[in-house]
């Protein structure tokens, strides 16, 4: 009988660093996008720009979130076969 040691799912975990990476970059893009529509707001295209700027960093929290949920997935769960 041979048991199957804990390994890391290589594959799995490349894929939560990727998300990981898509985090990054929004948490840059948000509040860059952010500051520039705060200081202008004078016209309608501005107000849009912060509504999409809040959502930009709102997908930040939630790649974060799905990344670090993926990467602890490859380290813990146990591979189906």
């Amino acid at each position: 009988m041979m048991t199957e040691t804990k390994r890391t799912d290589r594959e799995v975990l490349a894929k939560g660093l990727k998300t990981m990476g898509g985090s990054l970059a929004c948490m840059f893009i948000g509040p860059t996008l952010i500051y520039i529509s705060q200081t202008k707001l004078n016209k309608p295209i501005d107000t849009i720009m912060l509504v999409i700027a809040i959502l930009i960093c709102g997908l930040a929290v939630f790649f974060a979130f799905k990344g670090i949920n993926t990467i602890l997935d490859s380290m813990f769960k146990k591979k189906s076969s």
